[in-house]
C-alpha cells in the first residue's frame, strides 16, 4: 500500500489558500479514482481506494492531516508507523514557492526549503519520502511569502490550477508504479506551464 498525503490547513477559512494546494490535489485524486468516503483517523481526514497501474492495482491510503500545516508530520508519521510503510512508499503533495505557478516537480529526499509541513514530515519520517511539488510562485520578497501562501488563488489563476490538479490525478498510476520521472513528465504534458524563476519575475528581473 502507498500513502499519499496532501498538505494544508483544516477549516473553511483556509480552504482556497495557495498553501492548501496539497489538500486540493488529494481531493481531486480521491474523486478521480472513486475512493471511499471520508472518515477521521490518524489525526487526519482519510479516504481509501485502489488505482489500476501497469504493475497491477495499488491500494492507496489518502490523508489530509488535520494538525495544521506545521505539524503535518505527526499525522503522516502515525499512519506510516501503523502500516509499517517505508518513506519510499509515501508521496506528499505540497505547495512550492520556488516553482513557477503551474509547474510540477517530483523529488525524493533533500531538505525542507522553508516549507514547514515538509520540515515536520522530515522530523517524523526522515528525508527520504517522495515530494510532489506544486508550483505556486514567489511574491519576490521574503517578507511577503506568508501573506502570499495564506491568500486565496486569484480568479485568473484558476485555469492553470484546475489543469494541474486534473493532471496530478489522471497521471497518478505512473507514480504508484514507482516511475516518478514518467509521472512528472506526464503531469507537465497534460498541464503545460511556463518555466521561469518566480522570484526574479516577481521582482521584474529578466
Amino acid at each position: 500500500m502507498i500513502i499519499i498525503a496532501g498538505l494544508g490547513n483544516p477549516g473553511a477559512k483556509y480552504e482556497k489558500h495557495r498553501h492548501n494546494i496539497g489538500f486540493m490535489a488529494a481531493d481531486r485524486i480521491a474523486d478521480r479514482w472513486r475512493f471511499g468516503p471520508e472518515r477521521a483517523k490518524f489525526q487526519s481526514v482519510i479516504r481509501e481506494g485502489e488505482v489500476p497501474t501497469s504493475a497491477g492495482p495499488i491500494r492507496v491510503l489518502l490523508l489530509k492531516p488535520q494538525t495544521y500545516m506545521n505539524e503535518s508530520g505527526r499525522a503522516v508519521g502515525e499512519a506510516a508507523r501503523f502500516y509499517k510503510t517505508p518513506p519510499g512508499q509515501i508521496i506528499v503533495f505540497h505547495d512550492e514557492i520556488d516553482l513557477a505557478p503551474g509547474r510540477f516537480r517530483m523529488k525524493t529526499g533533500g531538505g525542507a526549503a522553508g516549507q514547514n509541513g515538509v520540515r515536520s514530515l522530515i522530523s517524523q519520517l526522515g528525508p527520504d519520502f517522495r515530494r510532489a511539488r506544486m508550483g505556486i510562485g514567489h511574491p519576490g520578497e521574503k517578507h511577503l511569502v506568508q501573506s502570499h501562501v495564506l491568500s486565496d488563488f486569484h480568479k485568473a489563476e484558476q485555469p492553470w490550477l484546475e489543469a494541474l490538479l486534473d493532471a496530478c490525478a489522471d497521471a497518478l498510476p505512473f507514480a504508484l508504479a514507482g516511475d516518478d520521472d514518467r509521472y512528472q513528465a506526464e503531469v507537465l504534458r497534460l498541464a503545460p506551464a511556463p518555466k521561469f524563476s518566480p522570484r526574479q519575475a516577481a521582482r521584474g528581473e529578466d
